[in-house]
């Protein structure tokens, strides 16, 4: 059984969602955003998906281009990213850890040996958000050759059809995004996602958690009532980029950043997840 898989099975058992966190690799340098990945599953981290700089991020709110703008001119790179996961997996090998970006850094680096190098660096599945079904087989089959999950998005503008189309080959969890448009710019209606995560969850048979436009506790909560897991990612980076523009060193930092994640964890987890949605 994969770590993903594993965590969602302990999750299911304890009638509770993840809490999954995302940062972006390289954010604000190297060493502060190593520092808050390696403190994160302490803080309560489930999983943790950690973002690949992009220059042309286009699925992605202002929040997270900055991040990436931010990592870029710190100097990371893909196989920095990969160290980044090795150091990580150096005292923690349970966490499930995604990495999510964009296809473009992978084909620069070679398809195949991006798949192996990150199996071995010890990521457990892929979020690659311009690769929609229709066009990721050049990414699935070397990932499946290295049991790397491939995560798909589903939006709220799909259908049956399209539903059934995302979830052929889907691996690890289906991704719900909760709004139309980038992340970080606008809020859910926690009826309407409860609702497609219902119709979501007839034809999928694998977890569902749902991220963009979650920001606060509350809102993380209201989410791990009804779903497997609640994604927080540019609320988390803007405190990133808060914390850097106020002149904090890495320590400080990485101190409150893990700190809100703690909050956010402690939401999640203390909701009791409807066995059955409605």
């Amino acid at each position: 059984m994969s770590r993903i898989a594993a965590r969602f099975e302990e999750l299911r058992r304890a009638h509770r969602a993840a809490f999954i966190p995302f940062i972006t690799a390289g954010d604000p340098d190297a060493e502060t955003s190593f520092a808050i990945l390696e403190k994160l599953s302490a803080a309560g981290a489930d999983l943790i998906e950690l973002g690949v700089p992009f220059s042309d991020p286009m699925a992605d709110g202002p929040a997270v281009q900055a991040s990436s703008q931010r990592a870029l001119a710190a100097g990371m790179t893909l196989p920095k990213v990969l160290e980044l996961v090795r150091r990580f997996r150096r005292a923690d090998a349970k966490t499930p850890l995604i990495l999510m970006g964009y296809y473009n850094p992978i084909h620069a680096f070679g398809t195949a040996r991006f798949a192996k190098e990150a199996a071995q660096a010890g990521v457990d599945g892929l979020i690659t958000v311009d690769l929609p079904p229709e066009e990721d087989d050049v990414l699935r089959a070397p990932a499946a050759a290295h049991a790397l999950d491939i995560i798909r998005l589903a939006t709220p503008t799909a259908d049956e059809a399209r539903l059934k189309v995302i979830l052929d080959g889907a691996g690890g969890f289906v991704y719900y995004v909760s709004i139309t448009g980038v992340t970080g710019t606008k809020s859910f209606s926690a009826d309407n996602v409860r609702r497609a995560v219902a119709r979501l969850k007839i034809h999928a048979h694998i977890p569902c958690a749902v991220g963009f436009g979650i920001r606060t506790p509350e809102q993380a909560a209201e989410i791990a009532r009804f779903a497997d897991g609640a994604v927080v990612g540019s609320a988390i980076v803007s405190l990133v980029a808060d914390a850097t523009a106020r002149g904090l060193g890495s320590v400080a930092i990485a101190d409150e950043v893990v700190e809100f994640c703690a909050t956010l964890a402690k939401s999640v987890h203390a909701v009791r997840r409807e066995a059955v949605v409605e």
